[in-house]
């Protein structure tokens, strides 16, 4: 098997006496989408930083490209793509001239930027934006063109902070398609995000992380099926929550979950709850397969977490 590009080892981060991240291990492989996913404070974003040598852990060890981290920091940024969760394009130029200047943070000869300008606005859709400014385009373009940016060093690894955030359904999906182009091309990508459709439509494998630590590791499918049942019935509507009790339904589910007003039903006999359940036709119910929303909130909890 070919070396990772990536392999984090043992990492540790603490402030203010709290843990932020606590013994984090992970690799990223040649080729290879690795997402991590957690709640808001579970510590992807420092984690993402420790590796890109923006913020130095307490212990542990970053090699990157063959190469350590934080010590050979620049070398190894010469062949990273980064795109942060906020928007840190120059506001002042346009969007061709914020790939030229990026392009000479990385000493690239002016006339190799201006080959590759118009290879990635077209690459971002952007190339009738060339000559706009980042205020003119919208929260898609923007997010695009800083796609296109991360790539003007034509870097091996690629680091993407909940990307898509913000976008509406549209724009996502062609974020989506564009870094399932870069994937094909062979390119790396460490990403961290909140849409579990994202995860398991981009992710080779995913890193489930909680209070800084590891809880899971593996293939979507592969998690899924080895930490929930296989069917999921929904029901909603007046008096569902109360049938969450009722100990016929109870004993034809492996496990009941109450958000809102709707009970979550997992179950391995889908087809006898069901049945148990048109004896209440005045609920609704919906039936569908497991999913990655399932595995995160099973894994994390349903508490909702405020940003630290």
């Amino acid at each position: 098997m070919d070396a990772p590009l990536l392999s984090a080892r043992n990492l540790c981060k603490r402030y203010a006496g709290s843990s932020v991240v606590d013994d984090l291990s992970f690799e990223i492989a040649p080729g290879e989408c690795l997402g991590m996913i957690g709640p808001n404070g579970a510590g992807k974003t420092t984690g993402v930083r420790i590796c890109l040598g923006q913020t130095t852990p307490d212990a542990g060890t970053v090699l990157a490209l063959g190469l350590q981290m934080p010590r050979d920091a620049l070398a190894i940024k010469a062949q990273l793509g980064v795109v942060a969760q906020n928007d840190t394009l120059d506001p002042d130029f346009s969007c061709a001239e914020n790939l030229l200047v990026y392009g000479r943070y990385f000493g690239m000869r002016e006339a190799a930027i201006r080959r590759r300008i118009p290879q990635l606005l077209d690459f971002a859709a952007l190339t009738p934006k060339a000559a706009a400014k980042p205020g003119e385009l919208s929260g898609g373009m923007k997010r695009r063109l800083s796609l296109a940016r991360a790539l003007i060093n034509d870097p091996r690894l690629l680091m993407l902070d909940e990307p898509t955030t913000g976008l509406d359904p549209q724009a996502r999906h062609l974020m989506w398609e564009r870094l399932q182009v870069l994937l094909a091309q062979g390119k790396s990508i460490l990403l961290t995000t909140h849409f579990m459709d994202e995860a398991e439509r981009l992710c080779n494998r995913l890193l489930v992380i909680d209070h800084g630590k590891k809880i899971a590791e593996g293939r979507p499918r592969e998690l899924i099926a080895r930490h929930l049942e296989p069917d999921v019935i929904e029901v909603y509507g007046t008096g569902a929550l109360a049938l969450a009790q009722d100990a016929t339904l109870q004993s034809l589910a492996a496990r009941v979950e109450l958000s809102g007003e709707t009970a979550f039903f997992y179950t391995d006999s889908a087809r006898q709850l069901l049945a148990a359940l048109e004896a209440h036709p005045q609920l609704r119910t919906l039936h569908r397969p497991a999913n990655l929303e399932d595995l995160f909130l099973k894994l994390t909890g349903r508490q909702i977490r405020e940003e630290a």
